[in-house]
């Protein structure tokens, strides 16, 4: 009862301080859970090592938030890289986007715009915003010096996208297919979905402050009666580690302009069938092994 009267006085100081008009920049860090199976037995433990070394690196990112009340420029902060081995692991995760990568949201406009780097060829993707059905909870915690109120949604995927997903997966795993079909269950949600994060409407838990009355927040993630300091979805999580308010020399919001314009949907369908493409190859045994029958095996954990 205590908390509810002072979410409800802080939702008070929200709708007052919304009027002023407050800019900013957020830092925040991003983890992702990875497990790495090295299947190739006659790899060095030394290059093991490395190899587990830099995932782990990559898996860990710096992501930079320029805020306003109406609009927001999510990117990735660019790191050094050292050595070409750096650089050629970089590219295995090109598509996903990267430094230089932005991600714009008019929140008075209900837009995104998403400028992303696919396989060498940038497109910028226009969209709707996702509209999130926030569902409020009563526990609190702080962040830094803000107190940080609870809330969760679903992510609702792209049923187009995982279909095609699934599809692959059962093409690469047919004996898999084949037993959930006869059992009439459905194709277990591993292999390929799993390497690359794909779950169907995964739980998003966020912790937002409204101390800071605006409503926005990392990536997609909007909608708050104030900035979303820490995100979790199960398989990664965005923390925020550094805040700075009203700063002197402001800062412009640009929105990105660069790349082919597409719709989100015919983004994913382009992506899906770069991946098809890829697939095709592994199965064909272009590129899956060496010579020395090695193999690298990528799983993001559940």
């Amino acid at each position: 009862m205590i908390k509810n009267f002072f979410f409800l006085c802080a939702l008070a100081t929200f709708s007052v301080l919304q009027a002023q008009e407050l800019q900013g920049k957020a830092i925040y860090l991003s983890k992702t859970k990875i497990e790495i199976s090295l299947d190739g037995r006659n790899i060095p433990e030394a290059q093991k090592q490395m190899i587990m070394e830099r995932m782990k690196k990559m898996s860990e990112k710096t992501f930079e938030l320029t805020f306003s009340q109406k609009e927001s420029s999510y990117k990735e902060q660019e790191q050094l890289e050292t050595g070409a081995g750096a650089r050629g692991m970089r590219m295995v995760f090109a598509g996903m986007g990267g430094p230089g990568s932005a991600y714009y949201k008019n929140i008075q406009e209900k837009i995104y715009l998403n400028e992303n780097e696919l396989f060498g060829k940038v497109f910028l993707i226009e969209d709707e915003l996702p509209k999130w059905e926030w569902k409020m909870h009563p526990e609190t915690k702080k962040i830094g010096n803000y107190t940080c109120y609870k809330a969760t949604a679903k992510r609702v995927r792209d049923t187009v996208l995982v279909k095609r997903f699934e599809q692959m997966q059962a093409k690469a795993n047919p004996k898999e297919e084949k037993d959930s079909t006869e059992t009439k269950e459905r194709p277990r949600r591993g292999g390929l979905l799993s390497r690359i994060g794909i779950d169907e409407n995964p739980e998003i838990t966020a912790w937002f402050t409204p101390e800071i009355p605006v409503s926005q927040g990392p990536s997609d993630y909007w909608g708050l009666p104030g900035l979303i300091l820490e995100i979790n979805d199960g398989r990664s999580s965005l923390l925020c580690s550094e805040i700075r308010l009203n700063q002197e020399a402001e800062e412009k919001i640009k929105r990105p302009s660069k790349g082919k314009k597409v719709t989100q949907s015919e983004y994913n369908t382009i992506m899906a069938d770069k991946m098809e493409e890829m697939s095709e190859r592994f199965r064909a045994g272009d590129g899956r092994r060496g010579a020395s029958g090695r193999g690298v095996s990528i799983r993001i954990q559940n």
